[in-house]
């Protein structure tokens, strides 16, 4: 847990410079949620409150999901969001190592189904810098500063301004004419899924996670972005802009790669990290919401007994 707590340090690092303070006031917010919670249901279930609170695992998940919000997103997101995972997707199913779903990824689903606005309002490429006080206030009591409003500060992500222009019959060329998208993806969220990539890297070289579920995540929804774009480059983004401009980096390195709710066999983990690719690359193309990680996660979470079980070697009595 510290290593994937030190992996994001990258990510936390990028998204402060090109995002703001507010990603250091929600990650303090899901993080003191989660722990405080932890430790309420750890002494309802008369259990070891310090072991719990230090195995970190709380705080991974809090991290994770603060990472997946707006900056500027209410408090009582984070807080709200927070609770679930902990208390709802993670002990009501007896707590670590009995979770079937990722809690983080059941927080941030419960909260854009719940919040959808709030959970859209997502921080403009070329909003002006705001100060600590600022983001603060805009947080806590959604006071805005003098001579601004929200339309100066927030607007649609990369994925869903795609999505939005192709209903307008706009081209992709005439799309990434917007001044929202930089030379690979969307300006600053590029640089943020590039410190995803880094840190995910240095996971795998200190060999916390396996190779098979990023490697099949991104391979598969590499290989379905590459037969839309050559099928239809107008209409379909190119690889390359479907693993750098949402949470592709984030989900097969730090979400994905859950060792509770992930499959734990290396052909399991292919099948897993394959099925989550897939059902990515149909959400943002098909479905309602302009990414769906959270959602493929889940769905993947579905089928991960089955897959297990397909995937096991199987054992027969010669006897027989």
């Amino acid at each position: 847990m510290l290593n994937v707590l030190s992996a994001l340090c990258p990510a936390v690092l990028a998204s402060v410079f090109f995002l703001g303070t507010g990603v250091l006031i929600q990650l303090f917010l899901a993080i003191s949620t989660a722990l405080l919670s932890e430790a309420f249901i750890i002494w309802l279930r008369k259990r070891p409150i310090k072991t719990s609170l230090f195995d970190l695992s709380a705080t991974v998940t809090a991290a994770l999901l603060a990472l997946s919000l707006p900056v500027l997103a209410p408090w009582w997101i984070a807080v709200n969001g927070t609770l679930f995972a902990i208390i709802i997707a993670k002990h009501l199913y007896g707590g670590l190592g009995h979770n079937p779903f990722n809690p983080a990824m059941a927080g941030y689903a419960f909260l854009l189904i719940s919040f959808p606005h709030p959970m859209t309002a997502w921080l403009a490429f070329d909003a002006p810098d705001l100060s600590l006080s600022e983001t603060f206030g805009l947080i806590f009591h959604e006071s805005l500063p003098e001579n601004l409003n929200f339309d100066a500060l927030t607007r649609a992500t990369p994925l869903d301004t795609i999505r939005a222009q192709l209903r307008l019959n706009q081209s992709l060329n005439q799309i990434h004419a917007l001044p929202v998208f930089g030379w690979l993806a969307g300006k600053s969220y590029q640089w943020i899924a590039f410190s995803y990539l880094i840190g995910g890297i240095w996971l795998l070289k200190q060999k916390v996670i396996a190779w098979q579920i990023p490697v099949a995540l991104l391979g598969s929804l590499s290989v379905l972005a590459l037969i839309g774009y050559i099928y239809d480059s107008e209409h379909f983004s190119s690889p390359l802009f479907h693993l750098f401009a949402g949470s592709a980096m984030l989900g097969a390195f730090f979400i994905a790669t859950d060792p509770v709710s992930a499959a734990t066999s290396n052909q399991g983990r292919l099948v897993y990290g394959g099925l989550i690719g897939i059902l990515l690359y149909s959400l943002r193309t098909w479905g309602s919401y302009p990414d769906g990680l959270a959602f493929a996660v889940l769905l993947a979470n579905l089928a991960v007994p089955t897959i297990d079980y397909c995937s096991q070697p199987k054992v027969y009595d010669l006897q027989k």
